[in-house]
């Protein structure tokens, strides 16, 4: 079989070459680096990562093959995906299709045989950048000038790329090996209560919705561009903001219909869905200078003293000092110090910069969504 060549080229004029997988094009984005050891099924899957090329630090990747069990959307939003050493050949029981065949077929490059050691400390040293990976144009300077002439993804919208086109009904919980993902008619009769929440889209991760459902939630997504009246004609008992690529300061109907909001309903928000909520109560956001990419970021409740180990994927951060005592921080991250939990009492709101229902920990954070159930249902106060 012929091998495929590709390269990578970042806009710093550093170019890598490998080989070339998954769809024979070209492709380009925003270069970050994920840390994570597992999930690479996930991580392609999840519509936080639209606009961007994804390195994994891990050096295998795809041993264990694509499942259709595992995504967190309907499809891969990466741009692209770099690697050390790619597996043509799955070995697991539960895979379907091979890494290579996946991309392919929803036309995203891949590289591999690269130095992703060296690309991880590029960023780490100088930041995310963008960057060209192609398997068609194989000239390095071209690459580069391409790379230089990208616009940066500060400011742009990349919510409207992932979101849902109309509004659902969510109906699934948690997995079992045996009868697959459980109907919500499965936790029903474990609740007094199931409160009504509107979930809005800004890219949502499907075990986000999983774990509201196993969690009591009764669950309709809508749109991230749902107004306030929209989502409260569906008369929710609260209001949850979802995860989502990009910068918050990009989608500013979405700050204004938050606004509107607060302090009517009961919202909690992860990632984006936090960064938009900072927003809309006067704050600011920053671009971090490599972003916060795996799933073992350490993270401290303030109030229990408590230590997380979470799951992230984000750009992004609120700044604490632009709050002005808006809102009272409740967790922060112990690698740099940034924000990640903000509190209103006397608005009903609270939010978080992580991934609850990701399982690094495995289930250190999964407390948030019975938080959010006990404060809806009256058991609990923030």
């Amino acid at each position: 079989m012929r091998e495929r060549k590709a390269v990578l080229a970042l806009a710093d004029g550093t170019v890598h070459e490998g080989a070339s997988f998954g769809y024979e094009g070209e492709c380009s984005g925003e270069v970050v680096f994920n840390t994570g050891m597992t999930g690479y099924q996930e991580v392609l899957t999840d519509p936080s990562y639209k606009g961007q090329i994804v390195t994994m630090t891990y050096p295998e990747i795809g041993n264990t093959g694509i499942n259709p069990e595992d995504v967190e959307s309907n499809r891969p939003w990466v741009e692209g995906f770099v690697v050390r050493e790619m597996w043509g050949l799955p070995s697991n029981w539960r895979h379907v299709e091979s890494l290579d065949a996946y991309l392919r077929r929803y036309h995203i490059c891949g590289i591999a045989g690269v130095d992703t050691r060296a690309i991880t400390r590029r960023l780490r040293d100088g930041g995310s950048q963008m960057a060209v990976l192609s398997a068609t144009d194989l000239d390095p300077e071209r690459l580069v000038r391409k790379a230089k002439d990208l616009p940066s993804i500060v400011g742009r919208d990349l919510v409207k790329e992932v979101t849902a086109d109309r509004p659902a009904h969510w109906d699934a919980g948690d997995w079992d090996l045996e009868k697959g993902y459980l109907p919500a008619s499965r936790y029903r009769a474990e609740f007094c209560r199931v409160p009504r929440i509107v979930a809005v889209d800004f890219g949502i991760k499907r075990n986000i919705l999983r774990m509201m459902v196993s969690h009591g939630f009764d669950v309709t997504v809508v749109p991230a561009s749902a107004s306030a009246e929209e989502i409260l004609a569906h008369s929710p008992d609260g209001v949850f903001l979802s995860n989502g690529p990009g910068d918050p300061e990009g989608v500013p109907y979405a700050v204004r219909t938050v606004g509107e909001l607060l302090g009517r309903l009961p919202m909690f928000g992860i990632c984006l869905g936090h960064q938009i909520m900072g927003l809309a109560l006067g704050g600011k956001t920053f671009k971090l200078k490599f972003g916060h990419h795996g799933c073992n970021q350490p993270v401290k409740d303030l109030a229990t003293g408590r230590v997380e180990i979470s799951s992230q994927n984000h750009n992004f951060s609120v700044d604490p000092d632009s709050l002005g005592g808006a809102a009272r921080i409740t967790h922060v991250n112990l690698n740099d110090g940034t924000v990640e939990g903000l509190s209103v009492p006397s608005m009903r709101c609270f939010s978080v910069q992580y991934h609850p229902e990701a399982s690094p920990g495995p289930h250190d954070s999964r407390y948030l969504f019975t938080r959010f159930y006990r404060y809806l249902t009256g058991d609990e106060e923030l």
